[in-house]
């Protein structure tokens, strides 16, 4: 794919101009957790999408290929040295990253977070991302769907990032949405369903063995919903699965009936939105907004399949989908942003 040739720091040139004339241009920067996945890839292609509308910006974006917030720092830190436009943090612990970010913002090096809410003490004032307990509702909604109005019986919820706000925001949003509407459904966890792809197997495998009877399986992780449906098919099992992402083995799953619904947090779109603010800043020294530019997410059935199949398919396709969103965003940026502290 070529966009996770992309990922791997490659700076990219946006505008006029040969290699010569490169070092003259802005640069801007993303740090990204774990580029091997189709959510690194999604924001990365987002985000030079984003850059390439104010042209005239040069772009990195880095992060570790696996899970590994101690080289996400040292990537952060490398990336200040030339990125001095601005830097995006998709990070997979706000806590760790907090000093870092902090240094560079006493350097006058912008830094906004995408995706997962950095920590107050950073010092970052904007954050892209979506309302995840939102989304958990939106999951929930779905899996409720499939069940009679006076189900009883329980749901097992996991969560890859226990502590990590965002995942528990979408694990809190599944428990609140059964427990307002289908309260005779107890919603058991949410259990630790680890974040690596064996580990988070492993763990599924071991809670489906200990509840055999329950109606549904529903994590907050890209990885999870993957697992469940293979579990699924596996055992040829009537539970219902419900999770997260567009990761081509998820969006096969929907397809083959394994699971009913899965919700992208859209991060193109994001990515989009960061990589737009960041390069008119650069160039122009717009200042960033303060607080939180609330991105939609978007849930996915059989019902819209095929077209986000088709979506998903090339860069052109993606950038046709998403065009008209960005485009709304560009003409009215004030008009998106909500207070930080709502962020959710």
């Amino acid at each position: 794919m070529r966009a996770a040739a992309l990922v791997l720091g490659l700076v990219l040139l946006s505008g006029c101009g040969g290699a010569a004339k490169s070092e003259a241009l802005p640069h801007v920067g993303f740090v990204v957790k774990r580029t091997g996945g189709s959510f690194a890839q999604e924001m990365t292609s987002g985000f030079h999408e984003g850059v390439g509308r104010i042209g005239g910006v040069s772009a990195t974006v880095t992060g570790p290929p696996g899970q590994d917030g101690h080289k996400e720092v040292a990537l952060f830190r490398d990336l200040t040295t030339a990125a001095i436009g601005g830097i995006a943090v998709a990070t997979s612990e706000p806590a760790l990253m907090a000093p870092s970010i902090g240094e560079a913002l006493s350097r006058h090096v912008a830094v906004l977070g995408v995706d997962m809410r950095l920590t107050a003490s950073s010092g970052v004032k904007l954050h892209i991302g979506n309302d995840n307990y939102e989304l958990g509702e939106k999951l929930a909604d779905e899996l409720m769907r499939r069940l009679p109005p006076d189900a009883t019986g329980t749901v097992v919820l996991g969560n890859t990032a226990p502590g990590l706000a965002g995942f528990d925001d979408r694990a809190d949003g599944i428990r609140g949405r059964f427990a307002e509407k289908l309260p005779g459904v107890l919603v058991l966890g949410p259990f630790d369903t680890q974040r690596d792809d064996e580990a988070n197997r492993d763990a599924w495998r071991r809670l489906v063995a200990a509840n055999p009877d329950a109606l549904a399986f529903v994590g907050t992780g890209d990885c999870d919903g993957v697992n469940l449906a293979a579990l699924k098919t596996e055992r040829s099992a009537k539970w219902l699965v419900g999770g997260f992402g567009v990761d081509p083995r998820m969006l096969q799953a929907v397809r083959d009936g394994a699971v009913v619904a899965t919700i992208s947090p859209e991060h193109y779109l994001k990515g989009a939105v960061a990589g737009w603010l960041l390069a008119r800043h650069a160039t122009g020294g717009v200042a960033l907004p303060e607080g939180w530019v609330e991105t939609p997410g978007l849930t996915v059935t059989t019902a819209n399949l095929e077209q986000i199949l088709h979506r998903q398919e090339s860069e052109k396709a993606r950038k046709d989908f998403f065009q008209q969103q960005i485009d709304k965003f560009v003409g009215n940026p004030a008009g998106w942003v909500r207070p930080l502290e709502q962020a959710r």
